[in-house]
């Protein structure tokens, strides 16, 4: 592929004139240049390893995405708004964060920022498109006990999968209570600050960036970016969505995370974007303390057969996500209760590895990553297996999905081969001299 390299040099012959052309055509939609270029550029950034030429395989990538988008059309499907823009945000967020700074990116990407979030805002959405129209083709795979049976029994000794040692973990959960003194302390900066902007005598945005204890957006001067109303925690959207002066500052929001003020940025519809301060109030050593002995008593009253697991979590445990679930916690990426020891949070993990099924943990101290706050903690083991090769008896459950993906991923081989037909594909001569992974590309 020399002749299309040469083309991706001649892309940028001047600071803003971009050469662009139509490389690939699939129905009625043009493949062109610049998004090769694009989405070999953001794989090279994010770190992802293309097997094979570039120029070769994003193009039938591309293709493949605009079959899928063709007939998501036809059977009338969309993306949900919220969920996009939500992502949007986060993606833009990381590359600021990464690169280090709006302009930066800009410089890096050769676009605005605006252009930046509306390729990613097109990206996103026909992603989430094409995810719903692969699940659509194949929901209705579905396998029998005995077809589980069959594949497992005809799968080589290396094709069975090895399942690492799991575990299910139960977990009490509290934080320390913070001195009043700590609070008021906390609640006088704010104001503090509050002062400061509204009479004009301070930037809210410095301000955060010398003060906000949310890291990452202390990076851009406080500013969250645009999100919706279900993206932020209650407290604080009831807040951010009802302001409506720019130069004006919000009272003091408490919220799970700690004490914010806000400023308005501007709004778009049903998202806004604004700029924050967070400041948490510090727990002492003491206070720490005095949360452990509290577990330390809880656990004795548990060991002693005085009060269960269960009914603990009930009365003392603060972890929203586990309080209804018998302190059981989820596994976030599997959906599931079983973790794999590097899926835990550090300090849960080494609590974990030499205890048996039904012990408690002694109580341990742990950062709660997602509120960035020190948390006292009393696990249990509720159940551990092993590493072993998968069997129906213990893993039947990861049988099935195999034997389901694989079904899933022969049915959409041939939705593809059979959608390569029925459509009209046009590739520009200098494009084809590709081992695609569809041959029927060519006709």
């Amino acid at each position: 592929m020399a002749i299309a390299a040469l083309c991706v040099l001649s892309l940028f012959v001047k600071a803003n004139d971009i050469i662009d052309e139509v490389i690939w055509i699939v129905g009625d939609e043009a493949i062109l240049l610049s998004e090769v270029e694009e989405q070999r550029l953001r794989a090279q950034y994010e770190g992802q390893t293309i097997q094979g030429d570039p120029y070769c395989v994003i193009p039938e990538q591309i293709a493949i995405q605009k079959l899928f988008l063709h007939q998501a059309g036809l059977d009338s499907i969309e993306a949900n708004e919220s969920a996009v823009n939500h992502n949007v945000e986060m993606q833009l967020n990381y590359y600021i964060s990464q690169i280090g700074s709006k302009e930066k990116m800009e410089e890096y990407f050769r676009k605005t920022s605006s252009e930046i979030r509306q390729e990613l805002y097109n990206t996103v959405r026909q992603q989430m498109i094409i995810q719903q129209m692969r699940h659509k083709l194949t929901e209705n795979i579905k396998t029998t006990p005995a077809e589980i049976r069959r594949f497992y029994n005809t799968l080589p000794e290396d094709s069975i999968p090895t399942v690492p040692a799991q575990v299910e973990v139960q977990i009490i959960s509290f934080e320390p209570q913070v001195p009043i003194e700590e609070t008021e302390r906390i609640k006088t900066t704010l104001r503090e600050f509050t002062d400061r902007v509204n009479s004009g005598n301070a930037d809210f945005s410095m301000l955060a960036r010398l003060y906000s204890e949310d890291t990452e957006s202390a990076k851009r001067g406080g500013e969250l970016g645009f999100v919706g109303k279900g993206q932020l925690v209650p407290e604080f959207a009831e807040v951010a969505f009802n302001m409506t002066d720019p130069k004006r500052v919000s009272r003091i929001v408490q919220t799970e995370y700690g004490y914010h003020i806000i400023q308005l940025i501007e709004k778009r519809g049903e998202r806004v974007n604004c700029r924050h301060i967070l400041m948490r109030p510090r727990v002492s050593a003491a206070d720490k303390a005095t949360a452990i002995a509290k577990l330390d008593s809880i656990a004795q009253k548990i060991n002693a057969g005085e009060l269960t697991f269960e009914n603990a979590v009930l009365q003392y445990s603060q972890d929203k996500d586990t309080y209804m679930n018998a302190g059981l916690m989820m596994n976030q990426q599997t959906g599931a209760t079983k973790f794999e020891y590097q899926d835990l949070p550090p300090e849960i993990a080494r609590q974990l590895y030499n205890m048996q099924e039904g012990e408690l943990s002694k109580p341990f101290t742990m950062m709660d990553q997602a509120k960035n706050k020190e948390v006292c903690c009393l696990v249990k083991l509720k159940t551990k297996s092993n590493v072993h090769k998968a069997n129906l008896v213990d893993d039947y459950q990861i049988i099935r999905t195999m034997l389901e993906e694989k079904l899933g991923n022969e049915f959409i081989e041939e939705w593809i081969v059979k959608k390569q037909k029925d459509t009209y594909i046009s590739i520009d001569p200098e494009w084809r001299g590709c081992d695609f992974e569809y041959p029927g590309w060519i006709k």
